[in-house]
């Protein structure tokens, strides 16, 4: 210390004996030992990156584990680094600057905010680590881990300022945090988003709502394609037209929206289209029909049995045959409805082990609809919609073989036609 005053005092007078101002002379010794401490806070940084460079980093290198190479990688040690300047600073401040307790209190609060900034760094990067940690693995891969570490850094910058604030102010952090209490109502203004957003992904996290790469489709913001982005405050959607469409990640909770993962996990793509049958082409099968259904090969069994039930059924009854109402037939709708049930039971691309149906629907002024309820085992776009044309080509192109007709409304150029043909 006394070194440190003689070394200042003996440069004055050198200076002064040149002449140098006094007071200028001092100032210039003073800013001297300044640059000195700065400079050697910059080499103490240097050396010891260098130093972790050279020992930590082959050691690293040669681990099996993953972890610590995307903590060298996030660049964690740069910022353990930044601590031994604090360090230095924290012992040669009081010593240099001891005869002049107002630099070494400027000093001192520089050292904590430097030494602030250097923890906030730290646990970014650590956060940023655990981050590219959690990606990596599959099973936390489509988890919202960049939402939580979105919180961790936005507390550690709060905490952050908040120190830095009271360094600089001279008032305990404790203090400042009890005046930020008062100012909740408007913390809770500025940081809406921010607050429904982390409890939002909590919530989606916790009931599994979302994840990255789920098919989700939500009609209010106009999204319909695949996750690709979920982070505090906003998720984002790539969809079918590559167009991106931010959605706020509160409105996963708060909205209705539909997420298709239960389809593509489940190993099937469903089917719900109907026919509408024109209820005018709808009758009893006579003789001739049924013997050219029997040469159909899908149902030449189910109209044999059909038969044999029929005709035991009928034997059975004590009335006029003569009467159609009397006696059951087999009508060309429902044997339109077991071709379409055999013929799909027959299709390899569709998922027999999932929900099969072929039904008649409440009829209407259009007809009567004949729906298809099942589940193709292709799940992309393109294949499915190509089999599910491919099925509704056939049924609507052998319809008429059932001497039935597809209900259609009258065109144009049909009504035209009939007036004139009425006129003639």
């Amino acid at each position: 210390m006394q070194n440190t005053l003689l070394i200042i005092l003996e440069g004055t007078k050198y200076l002064v004996k040149k002449g140098v101002n006094e007071t200028i002379s001092l100032e210039l010794m003073f800013t001297i030992l300044i640059v000195s401490l700065i400079l050697t806070c910059f080499i103490l940084d240097f050396a010891t990156k260098l130093l972790l460079n050279k020992i930590v980093k082959p050691i690293i290198e040669k681990t099996e584990v993953t972890w610590d190479d995307i903590l060298l990688e996030k660049n964690v040690f740069k910022g353990v680094a930044h601590i031994v300047p604090v360090i230095a600073l924290k012992i040669l401040i009081p010593i240099l600057f001891l005869e002049f307790p107002n630099w070494v209190d400027y000093g001192l609060k520089f050292t904590n905010i430097y030494f602030a900034f250097a923890i906030i760094y730290i646990v970014i990067s650590i956060s940023k680590s655990i981050e590219h940690f959690f990606a990596t693995h599959p099973i936390y891969k489509d988890k919202p881990i960049e939402s939580y570490m979105q919180v961790i850094r936005l507390i550690a910058y709060l905490i952050g300022i908040v120190y830095i604030i009271s360094v600089i102010i001279n008032q305990s952090p404790l203090g400042i945090f009890s005046a930020l209490g008062a100012m909740s109502v408007v913390l809770m203004l500025v940081f809406k988003d921010t607050i429904l957003g982390f409890v939002a992904s909590i919530q989606m996290a916790a009931n599994d709502m979302i994840r990255l790469g789920d098919w989700v489709e939500f009609p209010k913001y106009g999204a319909d394609g695949d996750v690709i982005e979920i982070k505090l405050q906003t998720v984002k959607i790539r969809n079918f037209d590559k167009t991106i469409t931010t959605v706020p990640t509160y409105a996963f909770v708060s909205d209705a929206f539909k997420n298709w993962r239960g389809m593509q996990e489940s190993g099937g793509r469903r089917i719900k289209r109907s026919i509408v049958i024109d209820m005018h082409s709808i009758k009893f099968c006579d003789e001739e029909m049924l013997n050219r259904f029997k040469k159909i090969k899908y149902i030449e069994d189910y109209i044999s049995k059909k038969n044999e039930e029929l005709n035991i059924h009928n034997a059975n009854l004590d009335a006029d045959l003569s009467t159609l109402a009397n006696k059951r037939r087999l009508t060309n709708i429902g044997t339109f409805r077991a071709y379409i049930d055999a013929y799909l039971k027959h299709n390899d691309k569709i998922n027999q082990d999932m929900s099969f149906l072929v039904r008649q629907l409440q009829s209407d002024d259009k007809g009567i609809p004949l729906e298809i309820y099942v589940f193709v085992k292709d799940l992309k776009w393109a294949n499915y919609e190509n089999i599910q044309a491919d099925i509704f080509d056939h049924l609507l192109a052998i319809v008429n073989e059932f001497d039935l007709d597809v209900y259609q409304s009258p065109s144009g150029i049909e009504l035209t036609k009939a007036i004139k043909e009425l006129k003639n």
